[in-house]
C-alpha cells in the first residue's frame, strides 16, 4: 500500500470555497506523444480530445456480456455484499445501487480491468501507466432508480482525494442496452476545457451522502445553464456491450430511471501514476481507498 504524499505543488484548481470560480484547464487531454501507437485511432483520439468522450459501438462482445451480467447478479444478490461497506442501497428500493471496487471484490471484473482493449484505450491517452482510482458496478433497475445530478468528476476527485491534475479517464461499459429513456449518461461536449471550482465547504464522511444524493460539488443552475446554451448536452444510447470512455473533467449526470428497463454498467477509473493522489485539496479527511485508492501500482 503506497501512502499519499503530502501536497507538492500550487493548487491549480481551487474549489469548495465562498463562491464558484472558472478556471481553465491546465492539463492536457491526451497525454500520449503524437503518433504515438495504441488501439484508439488517430480521428478518434482527436475527437476526444477536442469533445472530452469517445462512444465504443462493441468494447466487450455478447458472450462477454452475459457473463459480467451474471457476475453482476452474483455480486448483487448475495447477502454479504450487501453488508459490505463497499455496498451503496437505493434510498427508495432499498436494493443494492452500487458496488465499489469491484476489481478487488471479483475476480471476473478484475480481468477485464487487465483487457488490453480496455487498459490499453486509458494508457494511450494518459500517456503512462495507469492504476485504478476508483471501479464500481451500478445498477439502475426501472421503475424509479435515482439518477445523479450534473457534476465534474475532477473536482470531486480534487476536492475529496487529492488527485492534484487532470490526468484521468473514466469509462462506462454498458451492461444492459442504453435507451434515450431509461437514465442514461449525459454529457456537454468540450465542457473538458474549463474546470468549475463550486462553492460550499466540504462536510467530514460527505460520500456518505453524496453516494445517495449528491449535495457538495455540484454547480449552480446559473453556470450549468451557461455550460449548457456553450455546448449542448449529448445522451448516450447504445447496446450492451458498447462503452463511453470521458475526461475526468466533462460535465455529466444522468435522470432517474422510471421506464421498465433497467440500467447497468461497469464503471472504471484509471488515473496515471504520475498523477498519485495527495492529500485532498478541499475536505477534512480523505474518503475510503475503496472510493479514491491509495494503491498506486500500475494495472499489468
Amino acid at each position: 500500500m503506497t501512502t499519499a504524499p503530502e501536497h507538492t505543488a500550487v493548487d491549480l484548481y481551487p474549489t469548495r470555497g465562498t463562491t464558484e470560480v472558472i478556471v481553465p484547464r491546465q492539463d492536457p487531454v491526451v497525454w500520449s506523444e503524437p503518433g504515438a501507437t495504441g488501439p484508439i485511432e488517430a480521428d478518434d483520439l482527436a475527437a476526444y480530445d477536442r469533445d472530452g468522450f469517445m462512444a465504443v459501438d462493441e468494447l466487450i462482445t455478447a458472450d462477454e456480456v452475459e457473463i459480467y451480467r451474471q457476475e453482476l447478479r452474483r455480486l448483487t444478490t448475495d447477502p454479504a455484499i450487501r453488508a459490505d461497506e463497499r455496498s451503496i442501497v437505493e434510498p427508495k428500493s432499498q436494493d443494492i445501487r452500487t458496488v465499489f471496487e469491484v476489481h478487488r471484490i471479483s475476480d471476473v471484473f478484475a480481468r477485464l480491468v487487465s483487457d488490453p482493449r480496455v487498459v490499453g484505450r486509458a494508457r494511450q491517452i494518459l500517456g503512462s501507466d495507469v492504476y485504478v482510482h476508483q471501479s464500481r458496478i451500478n445498477v439502475k433497475p426501472g421503475f424509479g432508480a435515482t439518477g445523479f445530478y450534473w457534476h465534474s468528476d475532477f473536482e470531486t476527485w480534487h476536492a475529496e482525494d487529492g488527485l492534484p491534475n487532470m490526468r484521468t479517464v473514466s469509462v462506462s461499459i454498458a451492461l444492459t442496452e442504453n435507451y434515450a429513456t431509461n437514465g442514461g449518461l449525459m454529457i456537454m461536449p468540450g465542457s473538458h476545457m474549463t474546470f468549475l471550482g463550486c462553492a460550499g465547504e466540504t462536510p467530514k464522511d460527505n460520500y456518505k451522502k453524496s453516494l445517495q444524493m449528491q449535495d457538495a460539488g455540484t454547480p449552480s443552475d446559473e453556470q450549468l445553464t451557461k455550460m449548457a446554451d456553450e455546448h449542448g448536452i449529448r445522451l448516450f444510447t447504445g447496446k450492451a456491450g458498447s462503452a463511453v470512455w470521458f475526461d475526468c473533467n466533462a460535465m455529466h449526470g444522468s435522470g432517474d430511471n422510471i421506464t421498465p428497463y433497467p440500467r447497468s454498467n461497469v464503471f472504471i477509473v484509471f488515473n496515471s501514476v504520475k498523477n498519485a493522489a495527495v492529500e485532498p485539496f478541499a475536505a477534512p479527511v480523505r474518503r475510503p481507498e475503496f472510493i479514491g485508492a491509495r494503491d498506486f501500482t500500475p494495472v499489468r
